[in-house]
């Protein structure tokens, strides 16, 4: 046997010659697949690339990378290198924040991490089901102020928490809720710096992208700034 039955790694052969080649050329390999972290997966040309870069090469690949379909491309030394996956090898997908396993049917998703939009599952023909925690900072002024984040169509709801994060001017309190539900996920809010609420409900299902809206009690604001939390369950239907 001259190579490793799992890694391919080349092995040194007894009264061998050079074999500093041989085991720099397992070390390489070892270093490109141990703790795998693909730069991008969805490319079909050849990036610029410095030395340790890793893809893994998209379908219909042209370039240093032609016929190298659903290979790991490793770059060291100006030279492109290529390895084949074995059942088992786990991969970050940097681009992503994701992390993915190469099976008997090919890489499969094993959702973000710690991202906004988590896949925690996911069917052959490409349907999801999504964990979503979505924020934003809101600046305040008016009676109500909207965020530009929304709650999809479809989306369901198992609550909106807020922080204060600079203290409230204009206003004795706040509501967080939507429009012609002014306080569905809290009423009544506090206005200094560092003050918390989480606003839990049903859970609810949404049939429209739906903004957040922040009302002032008291008087309008004047100044001020409030980090706004989506929580929800998004179902994405079948691809094909």
């Amino acid at each position: 046997m001259s190579t490793t039955p799992r890694l391919n790694l080349p092995l040194i052969a007894a009264s061998q010659a050079q074999k500093e080649v041989t085991h720099n050329e397992a070390l390489a390999r070892l270093d490109a697949l141990a703790h795998l972290v693909f730069l991008d997966r969805d490319l079909t040309t050849p990036p610029a690339a410095t030395d340790g870069d890793t893809y893994l090469v998209a379908p219909s690949a042209t370039g240093d990378w032609t016929g190298q379909d659903g290979a790991i491309a490793s770059f060291a030394d100006g030279f492109w290198t290529f390895h084949a996956p074995v059942t088992g090898l786990l991969a970050f997908i940097a681009d992503e924040g994701t992390l993915a396993v190469f099976t008997a049917a090919g890489w499969r998703d094993y959702g973000a991490l710690l991202s906004q939009v988590a896949t925690v599952s996911q069917s052959p023909s490409g349907a999801e089901s999504r964990m979503c925690t979505v924020e934003e900072e809101v600046t305040l002024s008016g009676a109500t102020a909207l965020t530009s984040i929304v709650i999809p169509d479809r989306a369901i709801v198992f609550g909106v928490s807020t922080r204060t994060t600079t203290a409230i001017t204009g206003a004795a309190s706040y509501d967080c809720g939507i429009a012609g539900e002014v306080s569905k996920f809290g009423g009544s809010l506090g206005i200094a710096a560092g003050a918390t609420n989480a606003g839990v409900i049903g859970p609810q299902a949404f049939y429209a992208d739906t903004p957040v809206q922040l009302t002032a009690n008291g008087g309008a604001f004047t100044g001020g700034a409030v980090k706004v939390v989506l929580h929800y369950f998004l179902p994405v239907v079948p691809g094909s």
